[in-house]
């Protein structure tokens, strides 16, 4: 069972792909859309992996943090959820976010995830309030900040496939500070850029 790896990014793919070589090794490396920005290729890379087997197919998947994986494994853990699934949703939201908005059962900054509506975030926010318990994120006074601001972005106009793909890209560090005015100039700025 592979638990890390440490080598070369010697290529990465849109689709979500790095090929990481370890001592003469390539391994292929599933990563969610923020870790392969962080993966250059020629680079020294250092993932922390979910080794996933299921009926002879095996498929590694990789995380720059404890946290992202442990999230990771949390989430397949739960009925109906797929490894890609889980990826879509770290894609989405972080693992600060998702703990956040698990623990204030926000159904819909769940539904922004391609591909879960409304019963599915329903059953998903139940079943998570459960599992998802990392000791370094806790949730605060600051709950809910994602949906104001989503909320703020749809009363601006929005529309909802525009706010989906700006929060995705919110910087981390944005994130942690929960600020929903922060979030919020950062976010208008994305939008005005994508527009122009």
């Amino acid at each position: 069972m592979i638990g890390s790896l440490r080598g070369t990014v010697l290529e990465r793919s849109a689709d979500g792909h790095v090929l990481l070589e370890v001592s003469g090794v390539g391994y292929v490396v599933h990563v969610a859309p923020r870790t392969l920005a962080e993966l250059e290729p020629t680079s020294t890379a250092f993932v922390h992996v979910h080794h996933h087997i299921r009926e002879g197919d095996q498929t590694l998947y990789g995380f720059l943090t404890r946290d992202e994986r442990a999230t990771f494994q949390d989430l397949i853990g739960a009925h109906g959820v797929g490894p890609a699934l889980a990826m879509a949703i770290l894609a989405t939201h972080p693992p600060a976010t998702l703990v956040d908005l698990v623990a204030n059962g926000d159904v819909a900054a769940l539904t922004m995830v391609p591909g879960v509506g409304k019963k599915t975030a329903e059953r998903l926010l139940v079943e998570l309030k459960g599992r998802l318990a990392l000791p370094t994120l806790e949730a605060t006074g600051d709950s809910g900040v994602l949906s104001d601001l989503r909320e703020a972005l749809i009363g601006l106009g929005y529309a909802e496939s525009e706010i989906r793909e700006v929060m995705r890209d919110i910087p981390d560090d944005l994130r942690t500070s929960r600020s929903t005015e922060d979030m919020l100039r950062h976010s208008l700025s994305q939008l005005a850029a994508r527009r122009a």
